[in-house]
């Protein structure tokens, strides 16, 4: 069984769409390949972190010391990386939540708690 032709319109019709499907496809590759490149170079060029002065090496142990305000109290404390994050209670009865960074021994952050 033999197809019939194409009238002359629908297949310049035809023609289009085939040109249109591929260049759609060869912009679609392109950003995929894209992203891929990206993800490549990314990953080769990613340096690894240096280890923070106060983080302890396995069989180190590090001394350091935070000053807190005279009779302030810890109330809980938070450890994440290299910071540390402490609740105290100070002795007038106010709450702070003081963020430290342990590489640099420096408070990066005071937060006053109250009540709204």
């Amino acid at each position: 069984m033999e197809q019939e032709a194409l009238d002359p319109a629908a297949e310049r019709v035809r023609r289009k769409m085939v040109r249109f499907m591929g260049i759609n496809l060869a912009i679609l590759f392109a950003a995929v390949m894209a992203v891929v490149l990206a993800f490549v170079y990314k990953t080769l060029n990613e340096r690894p972190e240096e280890p923070a002065a106060a983080v302890a090496l396995p069989g180190e142990t590090v001394e350091e010391s935070i000053a807190l305000p005279e009779g302030a109290r810890v109330v809980s404390h938070s450890l994440n990386g290299t910071r540390v994050s402490l609740h105290l209670r100070l002795p007038d009865g106010r709450e702070e939540l003081r963020l430290y960074d342990l590489a640099s021994g420096k408070m990066g952050a005071r937060f006053e708690l109250r009540p709204r």
